[in-house]
């Protein structure tokens, strides 16, 4: 006879390590001078990374997809999103990051317009400044899956945008929920001072790399860790075949 409680531990337990999409925003300013990059602290009692220093972030929720987008990502970054992904995420992982990147910071990445018929409860803040989300500027640049036996595990894609194309002033975090603490511009020679994830610091070493290089990566590093093997790999713009 099997043991109902039991049993009930274990599903509790692989449901709390299944790998969610999410999204990350790094936000690099004074890229030619002094680059600098946006970043906030955990709090002690998160779940997930207590008390390290991250980017904004996080889980796709059900309705970032399904949004009238000003503009979406398009041409290399979109095909390299693509890659190795299930069909239909782009657009999800990019309303993800932007309405991140607003919860989180208050930050706005968006253009001006009026939202057609009603707002999704998780944008309602976002459309009352006046703007729709504007996913253009986003630059996928790096991606990575959370190793096993962590607590929580997601599929995290990393996408770098300039501070310039915030509608919002970047020195301004008064409309920031209280996810992330100690919110800053950390010069980017000086980030590793932080306590920061692993993952994170490897995604700074891309930042540093093409501080001032615009163009759209020629491949894109993804750490790959599923229950089986570890890899790194790269993405170069193939789409999920069947």
């Amino acid at each position: 006879m099997t043991d109902s409680s039991s049993n009930a531990t274990a599903k509790t337990a692989t449901d709390k390590s299944a790998i969610r999409n999410a999204a990350t925003v790094i936000v690099l300013r004074d890229r030619e001078s002094a680059p600098a990059v946006l970043m906030g602290q955990r709090g002690a009692g998160a779940a997930f990374m207590p008390s390290k220093f991250v980017f904004p972030g996080g889980a796709l929720d059900p309705g970032d997809g399904d949004l009238p987008f000003a503009s979406r990502i398009e041409g290399l970054c979109r095909d390299r999103l693509e890659e190795d992904t299930a069909p239909g995420l782009t657009d999800a992982l990019a309303g993800a990051a932007i309405r991140e990147l607003w919860e989180e910071t208050g930050q706005v990445l968006g253009a001006p317009g009026d939202w057609p018929g009603e707002v999704p409860a998780d944008w309602r803040g976002f459309a009352e400044t006046g703007h729709l989300p504007h996913a253009a500027p986003l630059q996928f640049v790096f991606r990575a899956i959370t190793p096993p036996g962590r607590p929580r595990r997601f599929d995290a894609r990393f996408f770098l945008i300039d501070a310039d194309e915030l509608v919002t002033d970047p020195d301004d975090f008064e409309g920031a929920c209280d996810e992330l603490s100690h919110l800053q511009w950390v010069p980017v020679k000086e980030a590793r001072d932080l306590d920061l994830p692993f993952i994170t610091e490897v995604a700074l070493e891309e930042v540093a790399a093409r501080a001032t290089d615009r163009r759209p990566p020629a491949s894109v590093p993804f750490f790959r860790n599923d229950d089986e093997e570890s890899l790194f790999l790269r993405l170069r713009g193939h789409p999920m075949t069947d």
